[in-house]
């Protein structure tokens, strides 16, 4: 970004306005689309602005881990493609889509939105694993918040398979939901200058400072905060970033 982009975003945040109009706590239109994959066991589109992201949910069986007989699994996997930034570039995972991946697991495993023990087949023996693909179609920015989002809709719509205690047939649904028990969502506060927004778009995350993940229960309950960006935040920043996080994550549960 050149110094005269940079230069016009701080003088619309002095007036209380962004670059593309909208107010600094001003979300753009969000759409949130399930069940568009017929060979997920769950899955959601999400859209924010023109960001966009994929979310697919896959379902296997495995042997537990030693320190948790009774309990399954779930694992979030985030690829980010050329196809949806030049920036990106193909091959592993590099630091943002690892960042994107834990961040959104981190709000998912703090909160207990899955009850993981009802996805015990056999303790000690066999547990459903749940492994959900993450995968942005156009970066425009906010990957965090649409990745959360997507997630939690792809869980939403989740069905388990058809298995006879044998073998899973995966052409076969059958009519019963992942174990739910909270859908927490995720609001990304940004600090630029002296100035906290949220959702920026991909021109205003060049000019990020500071960022903080915040991750809501629907009651309100904090249950996981992610800091990012290369300044420091004060006490008294974490404490606006968080309560903009908890405002405005009542909009965002709506979607679900």
């Amino acid at each position: 970004m050149s110094r005269e982009q940079k230069d016009h975003i701080l003088n619309f945040l002095e007036k209380g306005i962004r670059f593309d109009g909208r107010k600094l706590d001003e979300y753009r239109p969000i759409k949130v689309e399930k069940g568009f994959s017929g060979n997920a066991e769950g899955s959601a589109k999400v859209s924010i602005g023109d960001t966009e992201v994929l979310a697919g949910v896959k379902m296997s069986i495995m042997e537990p881990y030693p320190d948790t007989p009774n309990e399954g699994t779930m694992m979030i996997n985030v690829e980010l493609l050329p196809l949806s930034n030049p920036d990106f570039e193909p091959g592993p995972p590099g630091i943002q889509s690892i960042e994107i991946a834990r961040v959104v697991d981190r709000g998912i495993r703090e909160s207990g939105a899955i009850d993981t023990k009802k996805l015990c087949i056999k303790k000690g023996e066999k547990v459903w694993s749940v492994i959900i693909d993450v995968c942005p179609i156009n970066d425009d920015g906010n990957l965090f918040d649409a990745s959360a989002l997507a997630v939690v809709a792809a869980l939403q719509d989740a069905k388990f398979p058809s298995y006879d205690g044998k073998v899973i047939d995966y052409k076969k649904k059958t009519k019963e939901s992942l174990p739910l028990k909270k859908l927490p969502v995720s609001c990304t506060v940004i600090k630029i200058d002296n100035h906290f927004i949220v959702d920026p778009t991909y021109e205003e995350e060049e000019k990020v400072e500071s960022r903080l993940t915040v991750e809501v229960e629907e009651d309100g309950t904090l249950c996981a905060l992610q800091k990012g960006g290369d300044k420091p935040l004060t006490a008294e920043d974490i404490d606006k970033m968080v309560g903009i996080g908890i405002e405005k994550s009542k909009e965002l549960k709506k979607f679900l």
